[in-house]
């Protein structure tokens, strides 16, 4: 009923742009940063290392064949990490302020 979708933008000024667009287009109910993770990573070939901050986007999973197309148009790299992790559980108080939230 719910996910949490994870992606990586490359500054804090990135992130605050998806997080404000996504929640004012009821998108997401609610986006955390959390800002300054060390990446590591293989790109066409060489070894990267990166400073980018995480996004934790909590929504319903009837928003991600919008949410996820409209990250890719907002995000400033060739091929972003867009990630879906079901929630199986949580507060119920919780669940239903994400419900009424994407409302």
């Amino acid at each position: 009923m719910f996910s949490l979708v994870l992606t990586m933008v490359k500054n804090r000024a990135e992130a605050k742009r998806l997080s404000e667009k996504l929640v004012s287009e009821k998108l997401a109910a609610c986006v955390s940063v959390l800002p300054s993770v060390s990446s590591t990573y293989r790109w066409r070939g060489e070894l990267e290392r990166a400073r980018e901050n995480l996004l934790l986007i909590k929504t319903s999973d009837e928003k991600l064949d919008r949410l996820i197309p409209r990250i890719k148009e907002l995000h400033s790299y060739e091929v972003p990490e867009v990630l879906v992790v079901p929630i199986e559980r949580g507060l119920p108080e919780y669940l239903k302020w994400l419900e009424e939230s994407l409302r």
